[in-house]
C-alpha cells in the first residue's frame, strides 16, 4: 500500500513537473512543487486512514460473511448429503419391505394353492371311495338279480306254461311236472343265458 502511495507520487511529481508542463503560469496549485510536500502528507494519512478503516473494519466484516456464508454452504452441503444418505437408506428400506411383501404373497398363495389342492384330493378321494362303494354295492345288487334271476324266470315260465296248457289242452296239469320240464331246460341252457 505505501508503495503504491509512493508510486502515486512519484507519478504526479513527474507529470507536475515546472518545466514539462509549465503548471505555476496555469493557475493549478495542486501542480506547484512547493505543495507537493502537503499533498504527499495529506494522501499518506489519507490513504492510512482509509487502510485502517478496510483492514480494521470493513474487510472483517466482508471475511466473517464470507466465512458465514462458507460455513453456511457446507453445512447445506453435509445436510444435503445427509438427507440423501437417509433417502438412499430409506429407499433401500422399501424396496426390502416390497420383495419381502412380494415373498410374503408369494407363500400365501402357495399355501392357499396346497390347502385347495389337499382338500380337492380329499374330496376326490371321499368320492372315489363313495363311488367304490356304490359300485360294489351295484355289483352285489346285479349278482343277487343274477342268482335270483333263474329262479323267477322259473316261476314265471311254470305259471306261463301252465297257463298256456290249459288254455291249449282245457284241463289242468300237474305244476309239478311243468316245474321238472322248465328245470331242465333252464340248466341245458343256463349257462348261454345266465353265465354259470
Amino acid at each position: 500500500m505505501i508503495k503504491k502511495i509512493i508510486y502515486h507520487s512519484v507519478f504526479f511529481s513527474f507529470l507536475t513537473h515546472k518545466k514539462v508542463f509549465g503548471a505555476e503560469s496555469g493557475g493549478m496549485p495542486q501542480l506547484d512543487p512547493e505543495f507537493w510536500v502537503s499533498q504527499i502528507f495529506w494522501l499518506t494519512i489519507t490513504f492510512g486512514i482509509l487502510y485502517v478503516v478496510l483492514s480494521k473494519l470493513i474487510l472483517p466484516k466482508i471475511s466473517s460473511n464470507l466465512e458465514s456464508r462458507k460455513s453456511q454452504i457446507s453445512d447445506n452441503i453435509e445436510a444435503a448429503d445427509k438427507q440423501r444418505k437417509e433417502s438412499d437408506a430409506k429407499l433401500k428400506e422399501y424396496e426390502e419391505i416390497i420383495t419381502k411383501s412380494k415373498i410374503e404373497a408369494k407363500n400365501i398363495f402357495n399355501q392357499a394353492r396346497e390347502k385347495v389342492l389337499k382338500d380337492i384330493n380329499a374330496k376326490r378321494d371321499v368320492l372315489d371311495k363313495q363311488i367304490d362303494e356304490e359300485i360294489v354295492k351295484a355289483e352285489n345288487e346285479i349278482n343277487k338279480l343274477r342268482k335270483d334271476a333263474p329262479i323267477k324266470i322259473n316261476k314265471i315260465a311254470i305259471e306261463t306254461a301252465s297257463e298256456l296248457t290249459q288254455k291249449l289242452i282245457g284241463a289242468e296239469v300237474n305244476n309239478s311236472s311243468i316245474s321238472a320240464i322248465v328245470d331242465d331246460l333252464s340248466k341245458r341252457n343256463g349257462d348261454k343265458y345266465y353265465g354259470n
